[in-house]
């Protein structure tokens, strides 16, 4: 028996938005780790692969594995009945030839039950081997959706040129051409924390001056008191600094991919940081703690708020890499920019092009098969 409860229908929505396009039926395969998607559009040019999470999910339960073979007009149409908001349980019995789906609303007493018909479909999942690509781009994902959406309005091809000069979009229309350049911006974050630590310095300042003024006036009556006091404010600086410095080492990685099971131990780190004493010795331990689990630790704890600040391209290569693909199914791929501020393009020269968006519960990545011969 298979019974997921989602928070939210707005997932399911923003998920079948995205795929309804490119493939019109698929198997939904539910296992105990969660619930996966694998299918390729007509023409055998795009592949779609989804993962929803177990541990995403309110309530899960899986007792075997269980494929749901669904039409996706359909079912957007019955997710479609669904507020935004409303808690969605999908229920299916074994070898059930119906999905029980189930709307509750959050501050109401409405329960809304649909049952939808399901299709045997033969598929065979395919092995997506792990590939090593020469380039990875990560950029705002409403910016490439732009790009690409603007660039299909001159052409139908476009040529993705990511060098150290950055990542080049270039199509050639018959009565138009387009091409755009976006550079790398990794040093913009370090640029705003150096404006901020400038103004901690400049009110750390003002707190020792007025302090020592305060401690001449009574010198010979409370004089003791006022060391105390001024030794704790040091200590608050300290730390304030210490936090800054941490803060610089994790956001010039804050564009790595894959997030890190290390969180906790990134924290007994940064505890035990706090434990000692020397601000010297501090400042020191602070790069050195910035090594990967640190790094990985932030991207898997905050990722949502490295999303919010996320605002430019970061590029890792190899080499240079230059292939070109079909604008029609790049616009396809840029609509999943609903379930991620992010985006992630890998790339390898004669290797088909994987775009990638994360979330909270999972990922939806696409490849896409470069033109050839295609000038």
């Amino acid at each position: 028996m298979l019974e997921a409860k989602l928070s939210e229908a707005g997932l399911l929505k923003r998920l079948l938005d995205a795929v309804k396009e490119l493939i019109s039926d698929a198997n939904f395969d539910c296992n105990e780790e969660g619930i996966t998607l694998q299918a390729m559009d007509n023409s055998h040019v795009a592949l779609v692969a989804v993962k929803l999470e177990a541990a995403g999910f309110k309530r899960y339960r899986c007792d075997r594995p269980i494929p749901l073979g669904v039409n996706v007009a359909s079912l957007t149409k019955v997710v479609k009945c669904a507020k935004d908001d409303d808690i969605t349980t999908l229920k299916a019995a074994d070898d059930a030839d119906v999905l029980t789906l189930t709307y509750e609303g959050k501050n109401s007493d409405r329960i809304a039950e649909y049952e939808m018909k399901l299709m045997d479909i033969d598929a065979d999942t395919l092995g997506i081997p792990d590939t090593e690509y020469d380039a990875s781009v990560t950029m705002p994902s409403a910016e490439f959706a732009r790009i690409v959406r603007d660039l299909s309005n001159l052409g139908e091809s476009v040529k993705i040129e990511v060098s150290k000069e950055g990542i080049r979009f270039v199509t050639d229309g018959e009565s138009a051409n387009g091409n755009i350049l976006i550079k790398q911006s990794a040093e913009a974050p370090s640029k705003k924390k150096g404006s901020s630590s400038k103004r901690k310095d400049d009110d750390d300042d003002e707190p020792e001056d007025e302090e020592g003024a305060s401690g001449d006036e009574v010198d010979d009556g409370e004089g003791g008191k006022k060391k105390i006091k001024k030794e704790k404010v040091k200590k608050e600086e300290n730390g304030d600094s210490d936090v800054e410095m941490n803060g610089e080492d994790e956001d010039e990685d804050a564009g790595e991919f894959k997030p890190s099971k290390k969180e906790k131990g990134s924290d007994d780190e940064d505890e035990d940081e706090d434990e000692d004493s020397g601000s010297s010795k501090k400042r020191k331990k602070a790069p050195g703690k910035s090594g990967k689990p640190a790094k990985k630790a932030k991207k898997d704890a905050e990722s949502d708020d490295d999303d919010d600040d996320f605002d430019g391209v970061r590029i890792e290569m190899n080499q240079a890499v230059t292939l070109t693909f079909s604008l029609k199914y790049l616009v396809n791929f840029s609509k999943s920019s609903a379930l991620s501020k992010k985006v992630q393009l890998m790339m390898s020269n004669d290797v088909p092009l994987l775009v990638s968006y994360g979330f909270n519960q999972g990922h939806i990545r696409y490849y896409l098969a470069p033109k050839i011969g295609d000038d």
